[in-house]
């Protein structure tokens, strides 16, 4: 079946099967592979794309769910490296094995989004994805630079 999305401000159509996870569909279909595999039910957030600006996790949302509307990986985020985000992650040393830090730049990317200057509370409520490096520290000091910039 084909469905109608726009991926990092491009229209495409992609003609897959209903109900086959977006994760895929970025992967294999569109060969967009900076939005990894993690756990597969959701839990992890390695897999985390925004879609219209919220948080998703691509390994559980069909397709079907999203039918017109903006997609963005990581690659969409700042082709160039110059978003905020990405400035900080490197200024704060942030990745070790580097895994999760597509989905854990978006995921805060949506937060910054909601909440330009969260507080250390509600940025320890909103990155709920899991880093197997545990470099949690960094990442909240990455986000709070960004924030501040």
């Amino acid at each position: 079946m084909a469905y109608r999305m726009v991926v990092n401000g491009l229209a495409r159509t992609v003609d897959v099967e209903p109900g086959t996870p977006l994760l895929w569909v970025l992967r294999d279909t569109l060969n967009l592979t900076g939005t990894k595999y993690g756990c597969g039910v959701g839990a992890c957030g390695a897999c985390t794309v925004l879609l219209d600006g919220a948080a998703f996790h691509s390994c559980t949302l069909p397709v079907d769910a999203v039918k017109n509307r903006a997609v963005t990986t990581i690659e969409g985020i700042s082709p160039d490296g110059t978003h905020p985000l990405q400035q900080a992650w490197i200024a704060e040393d942030v990745p070790q094995c580097g895994y999760c830090q597509p989905g854990m730049i978006l995921r805060a990317d949506a937060l910054l989004r909601r909440t330009p200057h969260p507080s250390e509370s509600e940025l320890r409520a909103a990155m709920t994805n899991l880093c197997r490096c545990g470099t949690y520290d960094r990442i909240q000091r990455a986000i709070q630079r960004a924030a501040n910039r």
